[in-house]
């Protein structure tokens, strides 16, 4: 059976972007034209995804509100002669099915996964962080190729991988292959934020995983580090430790990694979609430019 569900946490509080994430959630910041929790879902539902739960927290609810279909709105723009604005709720009509659930104490990125344990079961599922969006306006298919992956060689978990700069490989899990490294590669082990002098390799971890539903009981066996989290690379690693198959994909060249985590890699994001725009692309360029030029 084809994988067609994700977990999407977004139970974060986004304190790196304060004060513009006081009261709305970081996933719906806009990045571009759209925000970035509509980034994630397009991307997924390329990939097939059908069906998608969210892991909520406090404060999130325009998360829920942005995904329901809004026929007061729909009524109100054909009503008013503006119907040409109908073409950007098209997401609202895609084929995916959306549940939700609530992280209701802040435990770490392993935590919030192991709250959708309830809904999941025990069927195969993917993991995409709600604040990281991969490729220029979904032109990725990373997850695609993941889950068929994951399909095919009978893998516990497949992790997407990129490449980062040697001297900040310390601000990342990263991969320690067996073997040479190709676009697939077999996972020995994974190593939370290691020193640059002990890093394994300059691979680190791109916000997109597929995951055997043992990870749920694995996570249930995690004890919590540092600040009370569980964290979800210790989950992977017992199962690695353990005898289990692992398999990461590095992202192509143009799949880049958008992390919406501060401010630098947020305005860097918006500029780059804003600069692809088919309607204001060119003329922000100009702008810019004249920016730059300016003595």
């Amino acid at each position: 059976m084809s994988i067609d569900i994700a977990v999407v946490p977004v139970a974060g509080l986004g304190t790196r972007l304060l004060p513009a994430t006081k009261s709305q959630p970081k996933e719906m910041l806009p990045v571009g034209r759209k925000p970035v929790a509509q980034h994630v879902v397009e991307e997924l539902a390329l990939s097939g995804i059908g069906r998608l739960l969210f892991v909520t927290g406090k404060g999130k609810h325009s998360i829920e509100n942005h995904f329901d279909t809004d026929g007061d709105l729909i009524t109100y723009l054909r009503e008013s002669g503006r119907e040409q604005a109908l073409a950007e709720l098209d997401f609202e009509r895609q084929e995916m099915e959306y549940f939700y659930t609530r992280q209701r104490r802040q435990l770490g990125l392993g935590h919030a996964v192991l709250c959708a344990a309830p809904l999941v079961g025990k069927q195969p599922f993917v993991v995409a962080l709600g604040d990281s969006i991969i490729g220029l306006n979904a032109q990725s298919d990373i997850v695609a190729r993941m889950t068929a992956l994951f399909e095919t060689t009978g893998a516990d978990v497949v992790v997407a991988f990129e490449e980062v700069p040697r001297d900040e490989v310390f601000r990342y899990g990263i991969a320690k292959p067996r073997g040479s490294v190709d676009d697939v590669f077999d996972l020995e082990s994974l190593i939370e934020k290691p020193a640059v002098d002990e890093a394994p390799s300059n691979l680190a971890v791109a916000a997109r995983y597929v995951f055997n539903p043992v990870i749920f009981d694995k996570l249930a066996e995690t004890r919590p580090g540092k600040g009370g989290e569980i964290q979800l690379t210790d989950a992977i690693q017992t199962i690695l430790s353990e005898g289990g198959k692992g398999l990461g994909v590095r992202l192509h060249p143009h799949e880049r990694r958008y992390d919406i985590g501060n401010f630098g890699s947020y305005f860097r994001a918006f500029v780059d979609f804003a600069l692809a725009d088919p309607q204001f692309g060119d003329g922000l360029r100009e702008h810019i430019q004249a920016l730059l030029e300016r003595p």
